[in-house]
């Protein structure tokens, strides 16, 4: 039986002073999470955002590419904290400056010291208008010793396509960072990570910011984490492996069974990875006029 355990914090936004006040923080929810043993663990979207409440943040778009200066203290930290717990750390994202553009780029850390980067493909009006971020492009697919995962930034996961493109690659967890102000924004992803799980036969993995800072846009967070199975007869019997509390600090962890998947898909009481009509899919769609 291949079980991986996922750890996904519900990482609370409250004000602090200095680098340091971030870094005591993250290292003590990573001692929490790391004392349950888990293969990977999932922190939220943006929440290095948390930096901007001792910085001067007059100007929303400047101020999120200052925080730029802290990206390699940041890699540091989560390559330490990756190594000293052995887990598979998805370090949620964080705003980063690559040739004078700025991305939503998540980061995946691992036991040995390696890192990899996700950028966030689909933008929100917020990104796009008052932080003035650029786009991914590029979908990755992560090969781990607990099988194959893949990361879709919160407003990625709204994109049906996105995660059936990973899935047709044989991905078995779905890692989704999030960040949202209210409830239902933080439901448009819930939502949305129970449909892709049904439709890919894949776990998924999703937790949020919560809590509050005194910045533009960042001002309240609507947040819960959950880890969600497929809706079949071997797993959860509500496609819910584990949810937290909504918005309160908190460490949400569900042990999840890889070989289920396996057998689900293909003897499932419905197995839509291998039921899709390529054929039809390929035909445009017939406008018939009706009076």
């Amino acid at each position: 039986m291949s079980t991986v355990r996922i750890a996904a914090v519900q990482y609370l936004l409250r004000q602090i002073r200095d680098w340091d006040g971030f870094e005591n923080q993250v290292r003590f929810v990573l001692q929490a999470a790391g004392d349950y043993r888990p293969q990977f663990v999932l922190l939220p979207e943006i929440f290095t955002t948390q930096l901007l409440s001792f910085m001067d943040t007059r100007d929303i778009r400047n101020a999120v590419r200052h925080m730029h200066e802290y990206t390699s203290l940041y890699l540091d930290l989560m390559c330490d904290l990756a190594r000293q717990w052995k887990v598979y750390l998805v370090g949620g994202s964080h705003p980063t400056l690559r040739e004078g553009k700025l991305y939503n780029t998540a980061y995946l850390f691992t036991p040995g010291g390696e890192i990899f980067e996700q950028d966030k493909i689909h933008r929100t009006r917020w990104e796009r208008e008052k932080w003035d971020t650029h786009h991914g492009d590029q979908l990755r697919l992560f090969q781990t010793p607990h099988g194959r995962i893949a990361i879709l930034i919160c407003y990625d996961i709204e994109f049906p396509e996105l995660a059936r493109m990973v899935s047709a690659a044989e991905a078995d967890i779905l890692f989704v960072p999030s960040c949202t102000d209210d409830r239902q924004g933080f439901l448009r992803v819930r939502y949305c990570c129970h449909a892709r799980a049904i439709e890919n036969q894949v776990y998924v993995a999703m937790t949020s910011t919560v809590g509050s800072l005194p910045v533009e846009g960042l001002g309240v967070h609507y947040g819960q984490a959950g880890i969600i199975t497929p809706s079949d007869f071997p797993f959860a019997r509500d496609g819910i492996a584990a949810e937290g509390t909504p918005n309160v600090e908190q460490i949400v962890i569900a042990d999840v069974n890889l070989d289920n998947l396996s057998r689900n898909r293909i003897n499932g009481t419905t197995i839509p990875l291998y039921d899709k009509r390529h054929d039809v899919y390929d035909n445009p769609v017939e406008l018939i006029e009706v009076r």
